[in-house]
């Protein structure tokens, strides 16, 4: 038996921190860990062998803070970066300064900031308050056998300093100084992380949207009287009243009352929906007129609101497949880098006979490395893919599910309750007004789902002088003096009572009989959805779709035309434990993607490579989809292809910019072509870089319907 649990992480600083401390976990027997650098967090699932104190002992022994996340919260705002960033930053000014007395023809003629006492003075604070958190974190990072991003600033700074320092106490003519390196680099250091952090901010807009829309407080009715209280307090079975503009606090029924509900930061459908006695309601959305009274029956953690934030929370968390190539990457690639500074420093010491000419470049290549744009370029994309999809109803399990997605080359459709709208509706009546009225009336007495459909397109009320109830059959009564039988031509055929010869493909007929002969009769069948052609022809263009069903081949194939499906794309007759073997079939050739409601086909949705469930939000198993879609519109299905393609073609776009970045810019380092104070303005501004594009996959469109390939 396993269990899941999220930790809080502190002190990571780039993805060699990250992939230390999932490497240190995964070693440990029956533990599975997924740690997030963004977000800074692990995922960890352990057996019953080990209990969360262990795994936060473990991440301490390596240098790491750890607590177990009590709640879904958005990432906060790190000031103390910032404030040190402030005072690094009037430190380092006046070094700044001297560095530009040294141009030639410079207008500024700073003579006392060349006193090396006062750049020591100057220097000094930056290096060992400042820059401390960069000794601590190399140190832990190299006791527990690794290497990261502080190792390098640490040494190419200390570097710096200490030349510096010496040159100071032991040449007393024209000494090189680099106390101004040492600053500056620390400054840029930390601007770049402050901008990354600020960066960051945004990507977690999505569980700050979702968790702005919980309510603060409720009304809680308690023998006729109001009562407000917060949310913590409510209780499975109060019953709550909400005001007109007010946030439904919880979910629940309705009991009494009527209102129309703003569900659109949930399912991302704009059109309020009707919500009256015995209708369930989400909490989180927003009543927009009326009053209602509702039973609380789902509460805290248990609620669709939670549901969603925990299904994002999980889906920036997990790791895509494409990451595990940048993270073993990441891993071995602070050690390479000083071994490279290591033979930069020998090469130019070697060839100018001078330490002096042979630092510089040395730490040039120390600084500009940066495993932290290498680090941030999937899970930063990830987290704003993801979240982009939350808040239009599309909720991907994880970043493996958004990666896989876009390789899909076949969509396979279940028909009921997904193409079509889930319950019976009237396309065509024959005959006369007077005897549909009669039916419609007759059949207000009844519960059969096909009495539903009749009362639904036809609301008349007569006095109902004699009813009964043939089961599987129909319904015969009288009203006003007329013999009525309303059902199936059996039925009628059992009374020798002749049938007209009316048609409807694929459609169920009802037949209506006044005073023994068929007077009309109701075709009704379940209908397609408004956006089911669009969308399947959209997805035609790029994919295979195919239609599974269970009902007979005459009622697919009718279905499929409508659709515009050759039949050699159509399943019929399939129940539904056979319908994960069509999936495997077809899984032969292609990569599939199975779009279903989730309810008598979650076999077929497992088997799927990606399976896409269909749901209201109240009626979905949020966890147990790859892609669950909130609301009805199935145009959401492009929308998460069309979101899975942008986000991996994001992804890639970081990857090469953070390869290419160190690729160009380690030999442009080694051969002395970049001043140490240049080299970490650029190793600052990469990982900002690298968030500001994933950032822009936030602004960029989503088309009403199509896949963008």
């Amino acid at each position: 038996m396993s269990k899941t649990i999220e930790f809080d992480i502190e002190g990571m600083t780039c993805a060699a921190c990250s992939a230390r401390i999932e490497k240190v976990l995964n070693r440990m027997d029956g533990v599975e860990a997924t740690v997030n650098l963004p977000l800074e967090t692990a995922r960890v699932s352990i057996s019953d062998a080990y209990d969360d104190q262990a795994i936060i002992e473990k991440i301490r022994k390596i240098g790491y803070e750890a607590t177990v996340k009590q709640a879904p919260h958005a990432t906060k705002s790190n000031r103390r970066m910032l404030y040190r960033f402030v005072i690094a930053a009037v430190l380092s000014l006046p070094l700044l300064a001297s560095m530009l007395t040294h141009i030639p023809n410079s207008p500024f003629h700073l003579p006392f900031l060349m006193n090396p006492w006062l750049q020591f003075a100057l220097a000094t604070p930056v290096q060992f308050i400042i820059g401390a958190p960069f000794y601590s974190g190399a140190y832990k990072s190299l006791r527990s056998g690794s290497a990261n991003m502080d190792v390098l600033v640490a040494l190419g700074t200390s570097a710096a300093y200490f030349y510096s320092v010496a040159e100071m106490l032991f040449v007393s003519d024209m000494p090189h100084l680099y106390f101004e390196t040492s600053a500056i680099l620390i400054t840029l250091v930390l601007l770049g992380k402050v901008l990354e952090d600020r960066a960051k901010q945004q990507t977690t807009g999505a569980i700050k949207s979702l968790l702005s829309l919980q309510a603060k407080e409720a009304i809680v009715l308690e023998d006729g009287q109001e009562r407000i209280v917060s949310i913590e307090a409510i209780q499975a079975g109060m019953v709550l009243l909400v005001k007109p503009g007010n946030k439904i606090p919880t979910d629940g029924i309705v009991r009494a009352g009527d209102a129309y509900l703003d569900e659109s930061m949930l399912t991302g459908e704009s059109v309020p929906v009707h919500k009256t006695v015995g209708a369930s309601v989400i909490g989180g959305t927003l009543n927009t007129n009326g009053s209602l009274q509702i039973e609380a029956t789902k509460i805290g953690q248990a609620t669709v609101l939670a549901q969603i934030i925990r299904v994002v929370e999980q889906a920036q968390t997990e790791k895509a497949p494409i990451q595990r190539q940048a993270d073993r990457i990441s891993g071995v690639f602070v050690p390479i880098v000083v071994a490279i500074a290591l033979l930069t420093l020998a090469a130019w010491w070697m060839f100018t006979g001078s330490f002096a000419e042979a630092i510089r470049p040395a730490i040039a290549v120390l600084v500009i490395a940066c495993p932290c744009a290498l680090g941030l370029a999937t899970p930063t994309s990830i987290m704003v893919g993801t979240g982009k999809g939350a808040e239009r109803g599309i909720l991907f399990k994880g970043g493996a599910q958004l990666e896989n997605l876009q390789h899909v080359d076949a969509v396979v459709f279940d028909k009921t309750g997904t193409l079509t709208v889930g319950r019976p509706v009237v396309v065509e009546t024959f005959g006369t007004e007077t005897a549909l009225d009669f039916a419609a009336a007759l059949e207000r007495q009844s519960e059969h789902p096909l009495a539903r459909a009749i009362t639904a397109e036809r609301d008349v009320v007569f006095d109902i002088e004699q009813f009964h109830v043939e089961s599987g059959r129909g319904i015969t009564g009288q009203i006003m003096g007329h013999d009525l039988i309303v059902g199936s031509a059996r039925m009628i055929q059992e009374r020798n009572i002749a049938l007209p010869d009316w048609t409807s493909l694929g459609a169920t007929l009802v037949y209506v009989a006044v005073d023994g002969e068929v007077a009309a009769g109701y075709a009704i069948r379940d209908a397609l959805k408004d956006s089911a052609k669009e969308t399947i022809q959209r997805l035609r263009e790029t994919k295979d779709v195919y239609l599974l069903t269970g009902d007979r081949r005459e009622v697919a194939d009718h279905l499929a035309e409508e659709l515009g499906l050759d039949r050699a794309f159509v399943f019929a007759d399939v129940l539904p434990v056979e319908k994960a073997d069509v999936i495997q079939s077809l899984q032969q050739t292609k990569r599939v993607a199975m779009v279903g409601d989730g309810i008598n086909d979650a076999p077929a949705l497992v088997t799927a490579d990606v399976g896409i469930a269909l749901g209201s939000g109240t009626d979905v198993a949020l966890e147990a989809a790859d892609v669950t879609l909130l609301g009805h519109d199935l145009k959401q299905v492009l929308l998460a292809i069309e979101l899975s393609e942008q986000t991996m073609k994001n992804i890639r776009q970081n990857l090469v910019f953070a390869l290419g970045y160190n690729t160009i810019g380690i030999p442009v380092a080694f051969l002395g072509l970049l001043a140490p104070w240049l080299a970490g303005a650029a190793m600052a501004f990469s990982s900002v870089s690298v968030v500001t594009n994933a950032l822009r996959l936030k602004r960029t469109p989503l088309s009403e319907g199509g896949t963008s390939s």
